[in-house]
């Protein structure tokens, strides 16, 4: 049944794959003129395992950028694990010139600027194309808050579809009452604590050990995310039902940008641009291949380790996603505006609300 439910998905997945490892100087921007060398550096993903790092950031920053400009541009590229980093720096690292592009989940980031949690609200997106339509939305407002940070977002993305994985066994959302879930960004804490559950902040790297020693009963991860991760290993029961979609973002020091050679900016923006389309394709891919891949389905697992210990897979019920839905509603947008203040909540009306069906009412 999991293998029909995957067998769609395969040569979908089988040419993403080939194009996002081989073929990405096809679609590069157009050359750059001579000039002078410019050297940069990026921080980018939770790990260098995850497709998105190696089969986006390695081949577009690290080795495009320098073979299309003849080295004129080369980056210093790594991932937050590789710089001990939990994700919630991102912005700080950027505004301070620590380094001058980076990327991290905007609910991660919303500490610092607080509309980014509106972008990929839980409860908000049921599938990926109503998230981008969202993400595309609202990306102007978002960067007039973020640029009095000294940043500027340049890309929103998805990871894969933000589910639960969990220890125990579980059938429905109401069975997860008591236990303790991982989670990263408020409007999530919002939704665990609504199913009567504690959410615990947990950096990704982290989740690991605290799922194998039981610090967490369960975990919200992207179902790529989690399988790149080995959380199969430490856990049994993975459910289907997108909570969110980890949207993310990489942004640019903003004076740094300015600064650059109007040629070189213009070349970033294409670069930028192809990575958006195939970040976009990867997410909608990697959900359907992280669940495979964690449910041992060998013959669909084509982007993330295949789990040697296959997993559970509950499907959600309709009632389950009425019960987001509508928790969304009553309890998430409410109080995302409480947290970020009126104006959001037009912004939301006039951005979002359009796309999503649902307004937000004081």
């Amino acid at each position: 049944m999991m293998a029909n439910r995957f067998a769609c998905r395969l040569a979908a997945g089988l040419a993403l794959a080939f194009s996002l490892a081989s073929g990405a100087s096809a679609q590069m921007p157009e050359s750059l003129p001579a000039g002078p060398a410019v050297r940069m550096s990026a921080v980018t993903q939770p790990l260098p395992t995850m497709p998105q790092y190696t089969r986006v950031d390695v081949p577009y920053l690290r080795e495009m950028l320098a073979q299309r400009t003849n080295n004129r541009l080369t980056m210093q590229l790594s991932s937050h694990a590789e710089r001990n980093l939990g994700g919630a720096e991102i912005v700080r690292l950027v505004r301070s010139g620590q380094a001058d592009i980076g990327a991290g989940t905007l609910s991660t980031l919303s500490g610092d600027v607080p509309i980014l949690d509106g972008i990929d609200l839980a409860g908000l997106s049921p599938d990926i194309e109503q998230a981008k339509k969202i993400a595309d939305a609202i990306l102007p407002a978002a960067n007039r808050d973020l640029e009095r940070f000294g940043v500027r977002l340049m890309v929103i993305y998805p990871f894969p579809a933000q589910v639960l994985f969990c220890r125990q066994p579980f059938a429905t959302l109401p069975d997860l009452r008591g236990r303790k879930i991982r989670t990263f960004g408020n409007s999530l804490n919002d939704l665990v604590t609504s199913l009567g559950a504690q959410p615990v902040s947990i950096g990704f790297p982290e989740v690991y050990s605290a799922l194998e020693r039981g610090v967490v009963d369960c975990a919200v991860t992207g179902t790529g995310s989690g399988a790149a991760g080995r959380w199969p290993e430490v856990s049994s029961h993975i459910s289907d039902l997108p909570l969110s979609w980890s949207l993310a973002g990489y942004m640019v020091n903003l004076a740094w940008w300015n600064r650059l050679d109007p040629a070189v900016r213009a070349f970033m923006e294409g670069t930028f641009r192809e990575m958006n389309d195939k970040l976009w394709d990867l997410g909608r891919i990697a959900t359907e291949d992280g669940l495979a891949c964690a449910t041992g389905v060998a013959a669909d697992c084509k982007l993330h380790p295949l789990s040697p210990r296959p997993m559970t897979l509950v499907r959600a019920t309709p009632a389950d996603k009425e019960l987001v839905t509508n928790t969304f509603r009553s309890t998430i947008l409410p109080n995302w505006v409480g947290r970020c203040g009126a104006r959001c909540g037009e912004v939301y009306n006039q951005a979002v609300a359009p796309i999503s069906g649902v307004e937000y009412r004081r």
